[in-house]
């Protein structure tokens, strides 16, 4: 991984972009990838397109999302509290005593989200999981009209963001999901179009940071209506099983630093993960392959579906502790899954069916 792809993946780590409020970090895609590509633009929904290649062969669309869960504040208390709904799936108990930080129009403001003490809980509320509204954001005004000088009813709010280095290749923060499916999509675009000088690619790729997966694949939706591709792939994460508490037999035996996870299933397109597997075969890149039985949750869903279909394949990292403010993956397996990607591109022509049979 070269220096200038290491600092982009930190600075997006570190940037916010919850559903929705995707600007700030489609802005740090845009000033990295713009020097490679042929053609970069940004749709009314928010994606961020970058292509290039030969616009007669074959179309390919790469798609990771740039947005992450977070909260949206939705009321302000006499006392200068704050309140807020969810964006995307979050489990409340990672919610509580996290540092926080509201993005306001005029910058960001920290908050501390948290409950009633354990001391002064009953037995009862002892032995419940707590609930969204019992949770509450203070940024330490003194009042409503103080807490509303700094703050609106629908600004954003996420996790404090930090990027952190644990041992090894391993890398923890929040926004692993899915920071680095975007980072793959478009660090690929970058080393197919270095590539490409010595040999042009035959396919028309296009890169995406969508937007919106965690409320509904909404980004994937739209930006395949303009690309309307013939070949798709979808980076996202996945749980890796190589830590306590998570069933393997269930999720597979899916480890963080084991290689991109190549998955199989009613949602993808066989020839496409055949042909995954088989460039990962022949060109010494490790790699895991795991099994999903109905629509995947991601944007391959809608990327499948799309128009009158579309030969759709799905590529995840492993993630530990997914959703919450310390999601641990490995650099080398996001370096791998940018190398798969551009092999991919580099091997699609017209002459390529992935017509089932």
């Amino acid at each position: 991984m070269i220096p200038s792809a290491r600092d982009f993946f930190q600075a997006a780590i570190e940037t916010p972009s919850p559903s929705g409020f995707e600007e700030q970090i489609q802005g740090v895609v845009g000033k990295y990838i713009s020097s490679h590509a042929e053609d970069v633009r940004t749709d009314v929904h928010g994606n961020l397109i970058a292509s290039i290649g030969n616009a007669d062969g074959p179309r390919l669309m790469y798609a990771g999302h740039c947005d992450q869960i977070g909260m949206l504040i939705c009321h302000i208390d006499d006392q200068g509290f704050l309140y807020a709904q969810t964006i995307g799936g979050w489990d409340p108990q990672q919610l509580i005593g996290q540092s926080m930080t509201i993005w306001t129009d005029n910058g960001p403001v920290p908050a501390v989200i948290s409950r009633k003490p354990i001391h002064l809980l009953d037995n009862d509320e002892r032995k419940k999981v707590v609930d969204l509204k019992e949770l509450w954001l203070d940024i330490g005004a003194a009042n409503k009209a103080e807490a509303e000088a700094k703050v609106r009813i629908g600004d954003p709010v996420t996790l404090e963001l930090n990027y952190r280095e644990l041992m090894g290749d391993r890398v923890s923060g929040p926004g692993m999901d899915n920071k680095t499916g975007m980072w793959t999509v478009m660090e690929a675009l970058r080393r197919a179009a270095d590539e490409s000088k010595k040999s042009p690619l035959a396919c028309h790729l296009h890169s995406v940071a969508t937007v919106q997966e965690e409320i509904g694949l909404r980004g994937a939706k739209t930006a395949a209506g303009s690309i309307n591709p013939d070949v798709a792939i979808a980076v996202d994460v996945t749980h890796a099983s190589d830590c306590p508490t998570i069933d393997a037999t269930r999720q597979g035996d899916i480890a963080v630093g084991g290689g991109p996870v190549i998955f199989r299933g009613p949602n993808i397109n066989r020839k496409v993960a055949a042909r995954l597997v088989e460039l990962c075969e022949q060109n010494d890149v490790p790699f895991q392959v795991a099994a999903i039985g109905r629509a995947a949750p991601n944007d391959a869903n809608a990327l499948q579906i799309h128009g009158g279909g579309v030969a759709t394949g799905l590529v995840a990292i492993p993630n530990r502790y997914m959703h919450s403010a310390v999601e641990v993956i490995s650099l080398t397996d996001i370096d791998n899954v940018a190398k798969l990607l551009t092999l991919f591109a580099q091997n699609l022509s017209r002459e390529d069916s992935f017509i089932p049979g």
